[in-house]
């Protein structure tokens, strides 16, 4: 009764803080972020408008590139000084969040809203979705920095700042809170529900009264898709959803390699001191800009036309439907594939969304040719949009819970739960590696190349005040690299497993690998209680 005693003491305590700290990160994330979505908006509607004047009068199409390649050398400097901001920002901002990466806050902020704000405005196949994260954790940082708080309590933040971003982005709140589970953390504890909950509530609140204020429509992002035909009892269509989710998910796991290849080629490139290569996404960005406006942007004016309420997709100089489908598909793929491997400071979230519904539109055809009722395609377009992001992202419930916040319903859930496992299965077949999760695991050995890093051993003991004392070890927020070989608990000893309970009083030894010593220990101090000079 007294450890839980305890543990209710020390638990409500930290969630209260964490939960008013998460507020005020909400309030702030919402009025930047929805800013920065705004902007984007504008800026995408912006290149729409002169890459149309530029087809319409080809004479000037010289102009347009010379720009883009000003552009490009524009972005190759800024990520010569500002690294940290350069990829889709999600990799950075989930080590920021398991600390292993120090975020400079204000600079990360500043630096990719508006370097990824510039590569929409040129034009590129741009997401805002992966910079509203970071920018989202950033502001979560500062909040933290501003009040002092400790180390703990600022990885907490930046998770719950990185789910407002995502939340007011997309206008989900529980897709937000799924990105905390499933990608910032990989579990479910008190304290990340609270700084989830906090932070994107407070955020989407704000967000929607900022739209309400300036008269704008608050809604799905994705309303142009109609279910009233689907029936989940329909086993037919089940086996339609089986057939084309395998197919996004194959097709997804070539992309996969493809974006990581990408990557390793670009590293060899390196004239004009790293700046050179940046033009050649430029240079593919304005070819096809000029060819589909559906190659601007991030892709939600595509999805939306995708969907059988809207007018249509435009045809790609008056070629037939799949046509147009399979060449924006092809120009997505490839545009996202450069992006990444040059770290474009720019989002790849949607560009990947965009890409599995373009091919869920394509296999809808196939269905239909086969048989499926034309009533089941706008629902298997969002289900073949969640199988192809599961399968590069591996988070399956962020995939299913983010396609009915989409579109504010639930008639597809089960068909969406099929296609989603079928897609996470490919991609566990093929053994691939949660992509962001491997972008990060690549930044940090980059950082470890040109970072001395020391390995160190450390003794502390539990104490009532800290707070691991009455919780098992795979509830503390660890630093990333910490490892407890050792617990003395009075004259037993043992090596812990995460269900291991710890107690005041139990003697912890503790190894690590970090850059900045006083920090690490400094954290650990914080979890654990008092540590024992040797």
């Amino acid at each position: 009764m007294k450890k839980n005693g305890r543990f209710l003491k020390n638990f409500t305590g930290g969630a209260l803080q964490i939960i008013a700290v998460g507020v005020l990160t909400g309030i702030l994330a919402g009025l930047v972020v929805t800013l920065y979505t705004l902007l984007a908006h504008m800026a995408e509607e912006f290149a729409e408008g002169y890459y149309g004047f530029f087809r319409d009068n080809p004479a000037f199409i010289p102009l347009l590139f010379l720009a883009l390649f000003a552009g490009a050398i524009v972005v190759g400097g800024t990520l010569r000084f500002l690294p940290m901001i350069r990829g889709s920002g999600i990799p950075q901002i989930e080590g920021a969040s398991r600390g292993v990466i120090k975020l400079k806050w204000f600079r990360s902020l500043t630096g990719t809203f508006a370097a990824s704000l510039f590569t929409i405005f040129m034009g590129l196949s741009a997401g805002s979705e992966g910079p509203s994260i970071l920018i989202g954790g950033a502001c979560g940082n500062g909040v933290s920095d501003m009040l002092k708080r400790n180390a703990t309590v600022r990885r907490y933040q930046i998770t719950g700042g990185a789910c407002a971003g995502l939340a007011v982005a997309f206008n989900a709140p529980l897709t937000g809170m799924a990105f905390a589970f499933e990608e910032a953390h990989k579990r479910f504890t008190p304290e990340v529900f609270a700084c989830a909950f906090s932070s994107v509530v407070a955020a989407v609140l704000t967000r929607n009264l900022l739209y309400w204020g300036m008269g704008m429509e608050i809604g799905a992002a994705f309303s142009t898709f109609s279910f009233a035909g689907v029936q989940s009892s329909d086993f037919l269509f089940y086996v339609y959803v089986f057939f084309a989710a395998l197919v996004c998910a194959l097709a997804a796991v070539g992309v996969y390699f493809l974006l990581f290849l990408a990557q390793k080629l670009f590293k060899k490139l390196t004239f004009w001191k790293g700046m050179g290569k940046f033009t050649i996404p430029f240079a593919v960005a304005g070819a096809f800009g000029l060819l589909s406006a559906y190659a601007i942007g991030g892709g939600s004016a595509f999805i939306s036309d995708l969907g059988s309420l809207s007018g249509g997709v435009t045809s790609l100089f008056g070629a037939p439907l799949w046509a147009t489908l399979l060449c924006v598909v092809l120009m997505k793929t490839i545009a996202t594939v450069l992006n990444t491997g040059v770290g474009m400071p720019c989002g790849i979230f949607l560009p990947m969304l965009a890409i599995g519904a373009g091919m869920g539109a394509l296999l809808a055809f196939v269905c239909r040719l086969a048989g499926m009722d034309a009533a089941y395609c706008d629902a298997l377009i969002l289900i073949c949009m969640a199988a192809f992001f599961t399968t590069v992202v591996r988070a399956p419930i962020t995939g299913i819970v983010m396609i009915v916040e989409l579109t504010f319903s639930f008639t597809f859930l089960l068909p969406a739960i099929l296609g989603v496992a079928v897609g996470y299965v490919v991609g566990d077949l093929f053994r691939l590696e949660p992509l962001y999760d491997k972008m990060l695991a690549e930044r940090v050995e980059e950082e470890r190349g040109s970072t001395e890093r020391v390995k160190l051993t450390a003794r502390f003991i539990v104490t009532e005040s800290g707070k691991a004392a009455g919780r098992a070890v795979r509830d503390v927020l660890w630093p990333m690299s910490a490892r407890i070989v050792r617990v003395d608990h009075g004259d037993d000893n043992f090596v812990p497993d995460g269900n291991s309970v710890l107690t005041a009083g139990d003697i912890l030894t503790v190894t690590g690998e970090t850059a900045d010593e006083a920090t690490f220990l400094g954290v650990l101090t914080e979890l654990i209680g008092e540590k024992i000079e040797e």
